[in-house]
């Protein structure tokens, strides 16, 4: 995810945050129709209606880092990698890739007769323009220090107002990330044809590289669109012309997103058309989805019981293994969080367990580590900074404040709905039994809210946020958020030493000692107790028995068959509408 996507994910898939539409009635359906690969007929009758929840606070690929920013985004572009169902790297727009020996070069070829949704061409320039795009400080991208393996990519992020060092990164960027023919000669630019390879040279040993490929950052967005439009590009759907299975149709700011298969795709042509609404009060979107609204929604803990205990909606439960951790953030650079003392007293006084059961109604499991179980990396030792009221009480005498009454106060912000609203007020309650502290809530608009948390400026006092798993391995979680300059930043968060440790974790070739090594860095962080790790996620949603060919993983962080959505078709004589 993640996190992912980023968290890449506000409390907010099991209760997702705000803006309550007056109604959802079936959308006009655009006439489409096509052969797909194999020679099957796309219909646009064949309508998957989702719910995905906030509207995303940004929908460009080098800018976003939300889940609900790439659920859109993955649908209209693909990288040059992408996971399969059982989440193993696996050619996308490249057919292939090599590293040379000591995993400082990684080279690849992409597919002949590659296209946009279009019809025009897409070559090797196009990504190395992505790729750079990432890079480029101008931009300002939610990941861009995902990159930072390419020789002068930091340095160009980093540049500052200095613009000979500026001149001189960006130079070293445009040579580190090459688009060449198969015979090393130089492209001519995006019409190119015969420009087919893209050869990235790294500062460091970076043998996942291949994997961080397959991110949204990499993601082939036109050019001369972006810089025709501005900004805000990204806001027509007309610009969104991709390489992905789908094709952007509509885009409504806060309303709708719809897609239609795009008969160009190199892969197999989705058979359904995908319409996603942004309802952002979950019961609003339940009661949307027993009146047939929806094809698929997420399911919220508050709704569960009601599900379960029906002989149709049981059977429509989709309850599986999730990728996401969630914890209280602390901001750092505000007081009290300034303070590690504190951070310990909030994490003493957190009751996962009743969190997990009361409001969560056991849709997630209580955890004090970052990585989540099942994942590599996890840590099934650790114990620090679990519920404790009375080591929380000394925490705060041993802190700097020395008592309750010597604190400054307390915000805890959350995206407004009914049931966030019931959620944060449960928290609340729960720091004033243990700590004897009046938290005061602050409701925000749920954009506004995914906006704030990504600037260290605006980040909240306190706050819930999350992260999904990208991909399933201890880098994606440890050096992608924590380093120093990465997510972690938000929150006012660096460690060097711990920095120093990732580096050499990220280095590392033989599989022992780089896992030893991650295991150290996520000691080293909960050493400090940076935020309240809290609770990991399950994926729980609710589907309608004619839609069939889901293709589930942990990393469903926005919506079910995701990773191949392809697969999906809608038996239409049994679609109620």
């Amino acid at each position: 995810m993640s996190i992912k996507r980023q968290l890449r994910f506000v409390l907010g898939m099991l209760a997702i945050a705000v803006i309550v539409l007056s109604g959802c009635a079936t959308p006009a359906v655009p006439t489409v129709s096509d052969a797909g690969a194999g020679g099957e007929t796309v219909s646009a009758e064949k309508v998957l209606r989702i719910n995905l929840g906030t509207f995303p606070d940004m929908i460009d690929p080098q800018r976003s880092s939300f889940v609900n920013e790439i659920a859109l985004l993955k649908l209209a572009y693909e990288g040059l990698t992408r996971q399969d169902a059982e989440l193993d790297t696996v050619p996308a727009a490249a057919e292939s890739w090599t590293y040379n020996d000591d995993a400082t070069v990684l080279t690849f070829t992409l597919r002949d007769g590659l296209k946009y949704s279009d019809g025009s061409l897409l070559n090797a320039e196009r990504f190395a323009y992505s790729i750079r795009r990432n890079i480029d400080p101008a931009t300002a991208g939610e990941y861009a220090s995902i990159t930072d393996e390419i020789l002068g990519a930091p340095e160009w992020r980093g540049c500052g107002d200095d613009a000979a060092a500026c001149e001189a990164a960006k130079a070293q960027v445009m040579e580190s990330v090459k688009a060449t023919h198969a015979d090393g000669s130089a492209c001519t630019g995006y019409d190119d044809a015969e420009c087919n390879t893209l050869t990235l040279t790294l500062s460091r040993p970076a043998p996942y590289f291949h994997v961080v490929m397959s991110l949204w950052v990499t993601f082939p967005a036109k050019e001369e669109l972006i810089t025709a439009a501005g900004e805000n590009w990204w806001l027509d759907a007309a610009n969104h012309v991709g390489n992905g299975p789908f094709i952007m149709d509509t885009l409504e700011q806060g309303v709708r997103a719809f897609y239609t298969p795009n008969p160009n795709y190199w892969g197999q042509v989705p058979v359904v058309s995908i319409d996603f609404a942004f309802i952002t009060d979950s019961a609003v979107a339940f009661e949307a989805y027993k009146n047939n609204e929806f094809d698929i929604i997420g399911l919220a803990a508050e709704d569960l019981e009601v599900v379960k205990a029906d002989p149709v909606l049981s059977q429509e439960a989709n309850i599986y293994p999730g990728s996401c951790s969630f914890a209280v953030m602390f901001h750092q650079l505000k007081e009290p969080f300034t303070d590690q003392k504190v951070r310990e007293a909030f994490a003493h006084a957190l009751d996962r367990d009743a969190w997990v059961q009361d409001v969560l109604r056991g849709l997630g499991s209580p955890t004090l580590t970052w990585i989540p179980k099942g994942f590599p990396g996890y840590d099934a030792e650790e114990n620090r900074w679990g519920y404790d009221p009375e080591a929380a009480l000394q925490a705060i005498a041993d802190s700097s404040y020395g008592s309750v009454e010597n604190l400054p106060p307390i915000t805890l912000t959350f995206s407004d709905t009914p049931r966030n609203r019931t959620r944060n007020e449960w928290l609340a309650a729960k720091f004033k039994e243990v700590l004897g502290i009046d938290v005061k809530l602050d409701p925000v608009e749920a954009t506004t809210y995914t906006a704030l948390t990504k600037d260290i400026n605006t980040a909240p006092q306190t706050f819930i946020l999350g992260w999904c798993a990208d991909y399933p391995d201890p880098q994606n979680w440890l050096s992608v958020y924590w380093r120093t300059g990465a997510f972690g930043e938000r929150i006012g968060y660096s460690n060097p030493e711990l920095d120093a440790l990732l580096e050499q974790a990220d280095t590392e070739l033989d599989p022992e000692k780089r896992a030893q090594l991650y295991a150290d860095a996520q000691r080293l962080l909960t050493d400090g107790a940076p935020v309240a790790f809290m609770w990991n996620n399950v994926n729980a949603y609710l589907v309608k028995p004619w839609v069939s060919g889901i293709v589930k993983t942990p990393q469903d962080a926005g919506w079910p068959g995701d990773i191949s959505p392809w697969t999906i078709d809608i038996d239409t004589a049994a679609q109620i509408r």
